[in-house]
């Protein structure tokens, strides 16, 4: 059998002149026909990357092929970033899935999302101050271990905090599975975020959806990122053999799985 293959892609944007959107395809059996097989999709947060904290050891560790990239303007990738243009990862995760589908013939199987940033945050506060005495926020972060400074323009901020978030309740797929994972000690997105999104992915059928929290765990899950790639791999595990209840769970270490709580 053939060993495990990475290999870096360059996507064209079909919107952004000279453009590429930068990923990495992970496959399992790199020999065998790709045509119907199931991959799945890992996202990055805001001023993340594609192998932004536990992406890829969970890329590595997932039972089939994964693909995950970097979004516009962001580490390797073309185009210019803007603070929550959903809009726009809107359009760069289309381009990715049907050049997928019609390079490699893949299924999209699950899709893993990493939050972003709470446009009510204290974050945003000091963002707001900035705004009133500059015009905008200069923000200074370390993405892929270089120090990268992007511009936050009022308009921005006012895009993503008017963003219609009622799909959610309106449109979401009702069969799909969900799984939330979320730091107690989250002090960028209040944990309370995830109770609402339960509330509301709770009344669907045959979808479930399943609140994983992490006690002492912050935003970015410091310290505890092998405990995330655990919940996801045993929540998947669970998912495969039918077993999923919606509700909120805890792994149990005699078998690494998800253990219904409440």
């Amino acid at each position: 059998m053939a060993s495990p293959l990475s290999t870096k892609l360059y996507i064209s944007h079909t919107t952004e002149p000279d453009c590429s959107l930068v990923g990495v395809l992970e496959q399992l059996s790199p020999s065998s026909s790709t045509k119907g097989r199931k991959i799945a999709l890992i996202l990055h947060g805001t001023m993340g990357h594609k192998d932004y904290l536990f992406q890829k050891r969970l890329a590595l560790k997932l039972p089939l092929d994964s693909f995950r990239f970097d979004f516009r303007g962001n580490h390797e990738s073309g185009g210019r970033w803007r603070q929550g243009a959903l809009e726009d990862d809107l359009v760069d995760l289309s381009i990715v899935v049907e050049f997928l589908k019609a390079t490699y013939g893949y299924v999209i199987h699950l899709v893993r999302i990493l939050g972003t940033t709470n446009a009510y945050s204290p974050v945003a506060k000091v963002w707001k101050a900035s705004f009133d005495d500059h015009g905008y926020h200069e923000w200074t972060v370390s993405v892929a271990r270089k120090q990268v400074t992007v511009r936050i323009f009022p308009e921005d901020l006012e895009q993503f905090i008017n963003w219609n978030a009622s799909i959610v309740k309106n449109r979401f797929p009702p069969t799909v599975d969900v799984l939330t994972v979320h730091g107690l000690a989250d002090t960028i997105v209040p944990p309370y975020d995830a109770v609402i999104y339960t509330s509301i992915l709770s009344n669907r059928t045959p979808g479930t959806h399943t609140l994983n929290f992490i006690e002492d765990a912050d935003h970015n899950f410091t310290g505890r990122q092998d405990e995330v790639v655990s919940a996801i791999l045993g929540w998947w595990a669970a998912r495969e053999r039918g077993e999923l209840q919606t509700g909120v769970w805890v792994e149990t270490e005699h078998n690494g799985g998800p253990k219904a709580k409440f």
